[in-house]
């Protein structure tokens, strides 16, 4: 590290993230169940990475340095790193699930393929092909075709070699998409012998069907070979403010599935001479990354593998409601008399799904906004809504049709709302909203009240059950105040940010939120220089952006004691000559998703808490609308700062974020009790008592 104005290339950092993840793959103290889901995290973390950021790098590659709008100085470079380093992950995933297949079979259950079943089991899957499989599939003799038609994104493709063993000249080749979206990807089979579990992955049966489909053609030489295209999945936005932006979005999404390949996955053995002609008729080249892996691809499907195969599994600890929020009780009369904070997945989300509901019958409710990035499948959120609207309420919902691969769902759920009543506003041209923000009002006896919440998360019960995330739930006027002028905004047809500079409490993105923190950071350096106590906490899911990397590390050099939990990218420089004490820096990567982001400033002894829904990124804090909220209540502060503590001292999941991205575990002290933080908060928010 020749200067601390240097920062770590975003995309290698990344890469080392999750390096992380498949180190939980690998590690034989986790259950295998979480083995197996940790790979298809890997590979679905891999395959959003190659859609979006190794698109971004082509395609600056394609358009040259006018295009360079994120510090990618050398995109070509950064690929060969990329090229490189993924090689290396995708030959250690490869071993460990190796090890997890040999670990499975020690616990007689069994992955097996079209080779190794018995009578009875042939049976079944011939059965079960025709029942179930066959009218899902439609096979393509490529060569007969002119143009074979476009291989989508997050599907897996079978690619068969035809022969025929007396007719050397007899070969013909096939392609038939896996039907994973319509069919289980996993099929239990009757036991080949009694206590024997049997899965076979529904590729495999396919390969073992290829007779019954191709036989009556005259072949009698089946192979078959799983392969997978990885699109650009970036939905380039007309930048012209007048552009409707459904129309503009439709045709983004019309776009990304004929995207430009960014990777071509195949299996290793696949026979030569269909390799060749795949290239050459899909028009990819080696900077398409044509990368040669194992027999089963889409791991991502392994996060979902059957579970019911376990006989030993501990079931996930569930979560429990806040204390102060058990119902039957009215959570706007708990709010009146204080603050309270979630802390998402130990509390439940249903307290968030009770106070809407609560708001959607209360005869005094008036008017309920909420923002909507992501939001479950079957959302009670917006079920919620809707009853408030049938129960004469004005709702309004600011819905980001942007959320990158939530487009679709998010489209539905804005003519579902609209048909219901409910005012739907898209925030506004250019820049997502991200903020998490809902504020209710009532009015009682010709005075309101509002009530009010802001996340650092989704308001999604689905992801809420494994993300970590906190959601302060308040009646603060300021903040309420805050939250009601970044809603004026956002229902505004005038794209000026003037409602947002009149916040005074929340720091908001784009306007006040870079500066802001900036400044938080300057005040803890002055302290530093004079010889005052001064330090910063930093949680966050990416640490990219170079100015305030640079206010950190002016803050190393001043003696600010800084401690930093970054789950994914870390683009800053931990260690250095020049900083007064190194910053102190890990990543934890456990049973939970890391997702909250939190920032604690010493303030001379009377420490100021904020919580987030931004990154410390340039997207985030120069092209979203995020909000951060001060947390106030002096009980709800040293709950935060309990909580921290706990992921401060975690030895057990923590990797150390060193200047080589080296992922070394953190390493107890002699005689320090073993501590898994997400285990240990579990139990520290099970003991709390509030008091009323």
């Amino acid at each position: 590290m020749k200067s601390t104005k240097q920062t770590i290339i975003r995309d290698i950092s990344w890469l080392s993230f999750n390096a992380r993840v498949l180190q939980e793959a690998g590690d034989t103290d986790n259950h295998i169940y979480d083995r197996l889901r940790f790979l298809g995290i890997f590979s679905n973390n891999l395959d959003e990475f190659f859609r979006v950021r190794v698109a971004t790098l082509n395609r600056m590659l394609r358009i040259g340095k006018v295009a360079r709008i994120h510090l990618e100085n050398n995109p070509d470079k950064i690929l060969a790193q990329i090229q490189h380093i993924v090689i290396n992950q995708q030959s250690e995933f490869d071993a460990i699930y190796a090890d997890v297949i040999s670990e499975l079979e020690k616990d007689n259950i069994y992955i097996k393929n079209e080779k190794q079943l018995n009578k009875q089991q042939k049976e079944f899957v011939t059965a079960y092909f025709d029942e179930k499989v066959r009218t899902e599939i439609v096979p393509l003799m490529i060569e007969s075709i002119p143009q074979i038609p476009l291989l989508r994104d997050k599907s897996i493709y079978l690619a068969c070699v035809l022969g025929d063993t007396k007719n050397p000249m007899m070969q013909r080749y096939a392609l038939i998409e896996i039907p994973a979206k319509v069919l289980p990807r996993f099929v239990i089979l009757p036991p080949s012998t009694e206590g024997e579990k049997d899965i076979m992955l529904l590729e495999d049966i396919i390969r073992f069907s290829l007779p019954n489909l191709f036989a009556p053609f005259g072949f009698n030489r089946f192979l078959g070979y799983i392969i997978k295209v990885t699109r650009d999945a970036e939905l380039e936005m007309d930048n012209d403010v007048s552009t409707n932006l459904i129309d503009e979005l439709e045709k983004g999404l019309k776009n990304r599935k004929r995207g430009r390949a960014t990777r071509f996955v195949f299996d290793r053995h696949i026979d030569a001479s269909l390799l060749d002609y795949l290239v050459k008729r899909l028009n990819l080249s080696k900077k398409d990354n044509l990368l040669p892996g194992g027999r089963i691809h889409n791991f991502k499907d392994f996060m979902n593998f059957p579970s019911g195969v376990f006989n030993d599994l501990t079931p996930r600890p569930r979560p429990f409601v806040h204390p102060l929020l058990k119902q039957p009780t009215r959570i706007m009369d708990v709010l009146e008399k204080r603050d309270v904070m979630l802390h998402f997945p130990y509390h439940s989300f249903d307290s968030i799904i009770d106070l809407l509901r609560e708001a959607a019958i209360d005869p005094f409710v008036n008017s309920i906004k909420i923002t909507a990035y992501r939001l479950a499948k079957d959302s009670k959120v917006i079920n919620a809504l809707i009853n408030a609207v049938r129960n004469g309420k004005e709702v309004t919902v600011v819905i980001e049709l942007r959320a990158r691969f939530d487009e679709e769902a998010n489209l539905q759920w804005k003519s579902r709302l609209e048909e219901e009543g409910v005012k739907v506003f898209l925030g506004q041209p250019h820049m997502k909203v991200h903020a998490k923000l809902c504020i209710i009002k009532k009015k009682v006896f010709n005075k309101t009240k509002s009530y009010g919440f802001v996340s650092t998360g989704n308001f999604n019960e689905g992801t809420a059950r494994y993300y970590g995330d906190h959601c302060l739930l308040t009646t603060d006027k300021n903040i309420l105040a805050d939250i009601t002028r970044v809603f004026a905004y956002l229902e505004s047809a005038n794209p000026k940010f003037d409602a947002l500079r009149k916040c005074k409490t929340l720091p908001v993105a784009p306007v006040t939120m870079r500066s802001f923190f900036a400044e938080m950071i300057s005040k803890e350096i002055k302290a530093a220089k004079a010889g005052k106590d001064a330090s910063i906490i930093i949680k966050s899911n990416s640490l990219v952006d170079q100015e305030l990397i640079a206010k950190i590390y002016e803050a190393a050099r001043a003696g600010v004691e800084v401690k930093m939990i970054i789950r994914g990218s870390c683009c800053a420089y931990t260690q250095h000559k020049s900083f007064a004490k190194n910053i102190q820096a890990i990543s934890i990567i456990d049973e939970y998703l890391e997702h909250a982001r939190v920032f604690v400033f010493h303030n001379g002894g009377n420490p100021k808490f904020f919580i987030s829904s931004a990154d410390w990124m340039i997207r985030n804090l120069d092209h979203r609308i995020e909000a951060a909220c001060p947390v106030n209540d002096p009980e709800i502060q040293k709950e935060l700062e309990d909580i921290l503590k706990i992921q401060l001292s975690e030895n057990v999941k923590a990797r150390v974020l060193d200047n080589e991205q080296s992922n070394n575990y953190v390493t107890p002290k002699k005689n320090d009790p073993e501590i898994r933080s997400q285990v240990a908060i579990y139990g520290y928010l099970q003991g709390k008592h509030y008091k009323d």
